[in-house]
């Protein structure tokens, strides 16, 4: 896929955030601070489809993948879990994919919730996977992250160390890097077959940024090419 197309989709994110915020203040109940931008929902929806539209370019039909709706995949320490992107391959969960994003100015307040939700999502999926739920094949699981590229998310942030010393990577960290770190180690730890994390502003005159090129839409795409070629060889 063209890299435009990628840039493409992290800018309709913010049309879509602002267009969404918009709506609700002329309506005249805006959420509180940048709340109306985010419960109305659909600001990834771009995203989704460039990456349905590589699995489809990849061999899978797409009555074989969902977005939007039928996205619950069950779980084993809770019902079920919608997905944003998921792929299934004859009986078998094939993919799922999980966008995320983050806007500030309360990059503190959100960053460790993020953290704990992308581990704990995954936590549970590969559990319920050893339980059987999703066949034989074992799934290939996608995160990808959009953080806001702002003062407040690329400045250093002291960390609180009053009984042991914190892991030497974050001193100093920006929030920009924790979240590198994060999406990195996702990965390393196989809790997460690959991870893309971008950065990018409201205006849209500024560069979108790919801090990482192990974490970047490229190496995201190769990933799940690899997944398909590799899953669909099996049916040749």
């Amino acid at each position: 896929m063209d890299q435009q197309a990628f840039e493409a989709a992290v800018r309709e994110y913010w049309i879509v955030r602002e267009a969404q915020a918009r709506k609700q203040r002329d309506g005249g109940r805006a959420d509180a601070g940048t709340r109306g931008a985010v419960t109305g929902g659909a600001h990834m929806d771009a995203m989704a489809e460039l990456m349905e539209s590589i699995f489809v370019d990849a061999g899978f039909p797409p009555s074989s993948i969902a977005r939007g709706s039928a996205v619950e995949l069950p779980g084993y320490f809770r019902p079920e879990k919608r997905w944003d992107l998921v792929v299934v391959h004859g009986d078998a969960l094939a993919a799922a994919i999980e966008f995320k994003s983050q806007v500030g100015p309360s990059f503190g307040n959100n960053q460790n919730n993020r953290t704990e939700e992308a581990i704990g999502n995954a936590t549970d999926i590969w559990t319920a996977y050893r339980e059987g739920r999703f066949g034989s094949v074992r799934p290939w699981l996608g995160y990808l992250f959009l953080l806001e590229e702002a003062p407040g998310s690329t400045r250093p942030i002291a960390v609180k160390q009053p009984l042991f010393e914190v892991d030497p990577a974050f001193l100093g960290a920006s929030y920009k890097r924790r979240y590198e770190l994060l999406c990195r180690r996702l990965v390393l730890e196989r809790l997460y077959d690959a991870a893309c994390f971008v950065t990018a502003s409201a205006d849209h005159t500024t560069p979108i940024h790919e801090p990482a090129p192990d974490l970047s839409f490229s190496a995201f795409e190769k990933a799940i090419r690899g997944r398909a070629a590799a899953l669909l060889a099996v049916d040749g």
